[in-house]
């Protein structure tokens, strides 16, 4: 698995690429959790995840409450169709903002 962030238009992009499990749901918690500040704007681009485990759904989980806690904003982008009915059955998408492309997930940052 690989993270990576970089800012872009005052928005904090992580990039996640590979499956989110218990073996590195605890990785991505240390990395993202640090970046819920008062009043961030985060974008997770989650295109590049194939498949997340209830650890790792525990770990988006967490990083909403942060960052709502902070008054802050977090999208989802580029989810496969297999983690938003996996998302959907758990009620967990009901959680979270979602976009389909990285574009529209920056206008709803925005908004």
């Amino acid at each position: 698995m690989e993270i990576n962030t970089k800012t872009e238009q005052g928005v904090t992009v992580v990039e996640i690429t590979g499956d989110i499990d218990a073996n590195t749901a605890p990785t991505v918690s240390e990395k993202v959790l640090p970046l819920a500040t008062p009043g961030s704007k985060i974008l997770m681009d989650m295109t590049n995840v194939p498949y997340m485990s209830s650890a790792g759904l525990r770990a988006l989980l967490s990083l909403y409450r942060q960052t709502t806690a902070q008054e802050g904003k977090l999208v989802l982008v580029g989810l496969s169709e297999e983690l938003t009915d996996t998302m959907s059955v758990t009620g967990f998408l009901d959680f979270f903002t979602t976009a389909e492309t990285f574009d529209a997930g920056m206008t709803a940052l925005k908004s």
